[in-house]
């Protein structure tokens, strides 16, 4: 009896989809079983399960090129989702963010470091742009700029779920790398804002993370407040 509901819940999910028309990407990452258990999530009504942090490479808490920031390691936090209830495909999700990205000035700009990851609704996503050594910036990276990576799609319940880390940065002339961090809030606002004022996605909320960090001797998220500015497209 199990078997049959089991069948019939599977088959009236696949009918769903194919009614609505849109793509969903069915991928897994292996990685997400294994890797995740330790990481932190934030479980948010209304949607996947999303990880509180941008991840590096090795699938460690990314500290913004291991800058020390007052004495304390840097932690990334994840400080923007976006819902796109639109488009029909994750291809054709990433285009009109990236599209839209570009129009609001943040196209994709080289002399960045990259590599980066965010988990979503039991997967890993790879950031986009997806070129090396690229990311959604404001301005040159020679001068300061706003920066930021953009993870997924994620399809959840008819929807595409993208999350989003960004930070402001600084010339440090005298430094051996040549930017210092200066802010994680200044970028996300700046960001969000620019995108509801110059395309069709708009702010729509703020999503408390949980991801801001206070009265640890050696880690900080420096500005941030543990929100996530909430934009979408419909």
């Amino acid at each position: 009896m199990r078997k049959i509901f089991y069948f019939i819940a599977a088959s009236l999910f696949v009918t769903i989809f194919i009614s609505c028309g849109k793509q969903f990407d069915s991928k897994f990452n292996p990685l997400t079983l294994y890797s995740l258990k330790n990481y932190e999530i934030e479980s948010i009504k209304g949607f996947p399960q999303i990880g509180q942090w941008m991840l590096d490479s090795n699938l460690n808490y990314a500290h913004w090129l291991g800058e020390i920031h007052y004495g304390k390691s840097l932690r990334e936090p994840i400080n923007i989702i976006i819902i796109d209830k639109i488009s029909m495909s994750t291809d054709e999700a990433k285009k009109r963010l990236i599209d839209s990205c570009r129009l609001a000035g943040y196209p994709s700009r080289r002399g960045h470091s990259g590599g980066y990851l965010a988990y979503i609704g039991h997967n890993l996503y790879s950031q986009l742009p997806e070129e090396k050594t690229h990311a959604f910036s404001n301005g040159p990276f020679e001068f300061k700029n706003n920066h930021g990576r953009i993870f997924g799609p994620h399809f959840y319940y008819g929807n595409y779920i993208f999350t989003g880390a960004f930070s402001r940065e600084k010339i440090a002339p005298l430094a051996q790398i040549k930017h210092e961090f200066d802010s994680f809030n200044i970028a996300r606002d700046d960001f969000a804002q620019n995108l509801d004022r110059k395309t069709s996605y708009k702010i729509s909320g703020y999503i408390s993370m949980n991801n801001f960090i206070l009265k640890n001797p050696k880690i900080t998220t420096a500005d941030h407040d543990g929100i996530a500015i909430l934009i979408t497209l419909e």
